[in-house]
C-alpha cells in the first residue's frame, strides 16, 4: 500500500464514511427504511471514486519519480556546477566570444567638380595607379563601397572553440539610390576555422586551422592611400600561430585563384575557356616585431597566354617581404608605425595584390617598399605621413620600366569632442615606359593634391575611430604630359586635364 493510499484511508474523511456505513447498516436491520439503504449505497460509491483517485495520484507520483531518476542519470552534475555552466555560457555572449556578430566597413560621397558636375576620382586614377600607384584618397572618392561580415562563434564543453564567417561587398559609383544595373555585389569570404583545440599539443598548442575563401588574417595596409602593404586571398586553407620558438610564431597556407582577364592562345578549345588556376603556397613568420614572408606561385598552362610582343606570360613565380611593426612612432614619440619591402620575380611580381596579375612575364621583377606612422605631435593635433614606391621592369614585355613613388600626409586638429579638421597632402612622382604595351605611351611627371575636411564624429580621439562625417574640398594638378599615357584613363579626358577642384561630402564608418 503506498503512503498516498495509507493516508487517504487514515483521514478523518474516511473514518467518518466508514462509521457512517456501520451505523446505516444497523438502522437498516432494525428499520429497513429504504431511503437510508439509498444513502448508504451513495456513500459506498463515494468511498469508490476516493479510492480510484488515490491509485491515480499513486500513479502520478511514480511517474514523476522516474523523470526525475532519468534527468539525474543524463545530468550527473551538482545543481551548482550546471549553474556556474550556465552563466559562463551567458558571460561568454557578453564578451563576444560565442554567438553572432557583425562587422561591417563601409564609406559612401558625394564628388562634384568646380563646374558643378561630377568628376573623376579615386586613389588610382594617376597613371601609376594601374601598376598600384595610389594617391591619398581623403576628398577623393567617388563612390559608395560596404563590406558586411556576418560572424557566428562556438565555444564547446571541452574548450575547443569555432568560428564562421560570410563576408558580402559591393561598390557603385552612381549616386542612384537603384544601382542594381551597375552593382558588384560579391561574396568575398566564406570560411570556418577552428582554435583551441585540446588535441593539438606541443608547437600546435595555440595554433587554428582553417578553410574556405577569404583574406588572410594578416593582411596590413596604409588606410590613408587605400592601400595594402600585402593583400594575400582567395580559396584554400591553413594553419595559424604555430609555436616553433619562444619568439618564433608561424603561419603556413595555400590560396588557389584564377586568371579569367585575357584569352588563351592554343589549338585545344578546352583551354580557351579563360581560367588559369594559380595556387600561392605562403609561409608567414614572426620573430618580435618583424615579419617574414615567403611566397611560392604556380599557374599551370599559364606560359600558353601570350602577352603583347608574343611574350609568354609567367607560369610560376616567387615572392618575399620583411616589414616591422613597431610600437612607436619611429622611435621618436608614442604611436605606432610599420615599414616592409617587399620583391617578387615572375608572377611574384605583383608585389600586394599575391598571385592576382596573370598577365606579368617570365622575366618581370619588382620592388615595392611602404612605411606609415602615426602619433600626436602636440595636444589635439595628429599626424599621419606615408610612403609607397616601387620599380619594376620587363613586367609585361621586354624593356618595359615602371617606376613611381608616393608621399603622403594626414593631419587633425581636434577642436572639440565632435569636431577635427583633418588636412592631407598627397605627391607621386612617375616615370613609365610601358613599350607600347596596352596601347600606352612613356611619359614622367609629378602628381599633387591638397585637401582640407571639417570632420564630425561622435568622439574625437586617434585616427582609428570611426564614424566621420565630412565635407571637404580638394585641388589636385598634374604635368600635362601625364594626359598622353593613355586614351582610357581619366586624365586627359575631357574636362579633366589639370588643375581640378572638387568639393563633396562623405561618410566613413567601421565596426
Amino acid at each position: 500500500m503506498t503512503f498516498a493510499t495509507q493516508r487517504l484511508r487514515k483521514s478523518p474523511l474516511v473514518l467518518a464514511v466508514a462509521a457512517a456505513a456501520m451505523t446505516a447498516s444497523s438502522l437498516a436491520n432494525a428499520q429497513a427504511d429504504s431511503d437510508l439503504e439509498a444513502r448508504l449505497a451513495e456513500l459506498e460509491q463515494r468511498i469508490v471514486a476516493a479510492e480510484q483517485r488515490a491509485a491515480a495520484a499513486e500513479r502520478r507520483a511514480e511517474k514523476a519519480e522516474r523523470e526525475m531518476a532519468r534527468e539525474q542519470a543524463d545530468d550527473s552534475r551538482p545543481v551548482g556546477q550546471d549553474i556556474e555552466s550556465r552563466l559562463a555560457k551567458v558571460e561568454r555572449h557578453a564578451n563576444g566570444e560565442e554567438g553572432f556578430s557583425f562587422n561591417v566597413y563601409a564609406r559612401s560621397g558625394l564628388l562634384i567638380g568646380g563646374d558643378g558636375k561630377s568628376t573623376e576620382g579615386g586613389p588610382y586614377l594617376t597613371p601609376a595607379g594601374q601598376q598600384g600607384g595610389a594617391v591619398g584618397r581623403l576628398g577623393n572618392e567617388p563612390d559608395t563601397y560596404a563590406e558586411a561580415v556576418f560572424n557566428y562563434r562556438m565555444r564547446f564543453d571541452n574548450g575547443a572553440r569555432a568560428k564562421y564567417t560570410t563576408m558580402i561587398a559591393d561598390g557603385v559609383t552612381t549616386s542612384n539610390d537603384w544601382t542594381a544595373d551597375e552593382s558588384s555585389l560579391n561574396v568575398r569570404q566564406v570560411y570556418a576555422e577552428f582554435s583551441d583545440l585540446p588535441s593539438f599539443t606541443g608547437a600546435f598548442e595555440n595554433a587554428s586551422i582553417w578553410a574556405g575563401k577569404r583574406f588572410d588574417r594578416d593582411n596590413f595596409d596604409i588606410h590613408w592611400l587605400d592601400s595594402d602593404f600585402i593583400f594575400l586571398a582567395g580559396t584554400g586553407g591553413g594553419i595559424y600561430d604555430m609555436q616553433f620558438a619562444d619568439n618564433w610564431k608561424s603561419n603556413l597556407s595555400i590560396y588557389g585563384r584564377s586568371f579569367s582577364d585575357f584569352p588563351v592562345d592554343s589549338h585545344n578549345p578546352a583551354e580557351d575557356s579563360g581560367s588559369t588556376d594559380n595556387l600561392i603556397l605562403t609561409s608567414n613568420n614572426y620573430f618580435g616585431n618583424w615579419q617574414w614572408m615567403l611566397n611560392g606561385m604556380s599557374a599551370t598552362d599559364n606560359d600558353k597566354r601570350r602577352t603583347e610582343g608574343n611574350i609568354s606570360a609567367a607560369d610560376h613565380g616567387v615572392h618575399t617581404m620583411v616589414a616591422y611593426h613597431g610600437d612607436s612612432f619611429f622611435g621618436l614619440n608614442d604611436g605606432n608605425f610599420k615599414a616592409a619591402v617587399m620583391h617578387g620575380r615572375g608572377l611574384g611580381a605583383e608585389t600586394k595584390s599575391l598571385g592576382a596579375n596573370g598577365r606579368l612575364s617570365e622575366d618581370a621583377t619588382a620592388t615595392r617598399l611602404g612605411l606609415y606612422g602615426t602619433t600626436y605631435m602636440a595636444p589635439g593635433w595628429r599626424v599621419a605621413p606615408a610612403i609607397l614606391a616601387e620599380t619594376s621592369e620587363d613586367r609585361y614585355v621586354e624593356g618595359d620600366q615602371y617606376d613611381w613613388a608616393t608621399f603622403n600626409v594626414r593631419l587633425a586638429n581636434e577642436l572639440t569632442e565632435n569636431f577635427e579638421m583633418q588636412y592631407e597632402g598627397s605627391y607621386q612622382w612617375m616615370d613609365i615606359s610601358p613599350e607600347g604595351f596596352g596601347g600606352n605611351n612613356a611619359v614622367e611627371g609629378d602628381y599633387t593634391k591638397l585637401t582640407i575636411a571639417p570632420t564630425f564624429k561622435p568622439e574625437v580621439g586617434g585616427f582609428w575611430k570611426r564614424p566621420e562625417l565630412r565635407v571637404f574640398a580638394s585641388w589636385s594638378d598634374w604635368d600635362e604630359e601625364l594626359n598622353d599615357y593613355s586614351a582610357n584613363d581619366a586624365f586627359g579626358s575631357t574636362g579633366f586635364t589639370a588643375s581640378e577642384w572638387a568639393f563633396g561630402v562623405q561618410s566613413e564608418v567601421w565596426f
